[in-house]
């Protein structure tokens, strides 16, 4: 740690500036940080963590991948949260040399240098899949974990292809990063989340996942994770409890309907759901507008009734411009309902 210190008043400002603060904070006199959640059920939290939870979050991590002295790490995700920072405190604690990039969707767009360890969220994977010389040095990263929203089955498709080792990652700001790991290639490939040796997991009353990890976590932590937990310990995510529709008195796990329509719709969709005066809640799925004419309108929402129960099947579909997102680039169902709520009306 004391190289990074030394070398801190000899940052330049830029691309470094946000690198060159929040080491300053770090080598503070104060045991806590500042992050914010990602908000993407709601309004964003400030939260304050401790600097020996995370240190003890970095060890777990690079222990788990043996990360060590030496490797080369790329940081391309923001320092504002919890997952970039981290990268940082891996490379602290470990001893990693990090390769500093500024957060963009083409992390890999300039990286000439081989890398032992990158972590991106889903999108940055999917743009440098999708150009072959960035597709061919993220292979060329040994380790890479995708974390801060979910992968859809197109992209794990073709990250079961590449030869390095790809994981999922399961946590939260208040996890301090992950706690869990699923490998998505290989022959280590699963769909379920492999908690960390130190991370005790329970269900609620919900069948809400609860974790206990004494080690990054002083409280119990009861997420909005509804899941399949298994007699080894390892869970597999059905989807959050917030995103549950009742609509006529049935509950719809959102995630599993879209999961379905995924095998239908090509472009960018959430579903959500107004407020009915029979239903309680009536389904609406927001598609944004297909400007290659891949799907067309008139015929979505019958190959849709030949997917789905009538149960399942959206009241409205709206096609709009963009989802709205979150900073961190996940779907906002928050604004998804306020959208929807504004242009439909019973």
């Amino acid at each position: 740690m004391e190289t990074y210190r030394k070398g801190l008043s000899s940052l330049p400002d830029h691309p470094y500036q946000d690198l060159k603060q929040f080491l300053e904070e770090w080598f503070d006199e104060s045991p806590t940080l500042r992050v914010y959640t990602s908000g993407s059920t709601g309004t964003p939290k400030e939260l304050f963590v401790r600097k020996e939870q995370m240190m003890n979050s970095a060890r777990i991590t690079c222990e788990a991948l043996l990360l060590r002295k030496g490797d080369k790490a790329l940081l391309c995700m923001p320092l504002r949260y919890i997952a970039g920072k981290m990268v940082v405190v891996r490379a602290l604690v470990a001893g990693l040399e990090l390769i500093v990039r500024e957060p963009s969707g083409h992390p890999l767009a300039d990286v000439n240098e081989h890398l032992r360890f990158a972590a991106m969220i889903p999108l940055q994977v999917f743009n440098s899949l999708a150009v072959p010389q960035e597709a061919s040095r993220l292979e060329d990263t040994e380790i890479l974990i995708i974390g801060g929203g979910a992968i859809d089955k197109q992209l794990e498709v073709a990250l079961q292809k590449m030869q390095n080792a790809v994981y999922s990652t399961y946590g939260m700001t208040e996890t301090l990063s992950h706690i869990a790991l699923r490998r998505l290639n290989g022959a280590e490939a699963s769909e379920r989340y492999k908690p960390f040796p130190s991370v005790s997991l329970s269900l609620s009353a919900d069948h809400t996942l609860v974790i206990q990890a004494p080690q990054v976590c002083d409280e119990t932590l009861v997420t909005n994770d509804v899941v399949e937990l298994f007699p080894d310990g390892t869970f597999q995510i059905i989807g959050r409890k917030d995103n549950i529709i009742n609509s006529g008195g049935i509950k719809i796990q959102t995630e599993c309907v879209e999961k379905t329509l995924r095998s239908i719709i090509s472009v960018n969709f959430a579903l959500t759901a107004v407020p009915h005066p029979k239903f309680g809640e009536a389904l609406v799925l927001l598609v944004e507008k297909d400007r290659n004419e891949v799907i067309r309108p008139e015929e979505l929402a019958e190959q849709i009734r030949s997917i789905l129960p009538k149960y399942q099947q959206p009241k409205q579909i709206l096609w709009i411009e963009a989802l709205p997102l979150t900073q961190t680039g996940k779907i906002s169902r928050a604004e998804c309902r306020k959208l929807a709520a504004k242009l439909v009306h019973y």
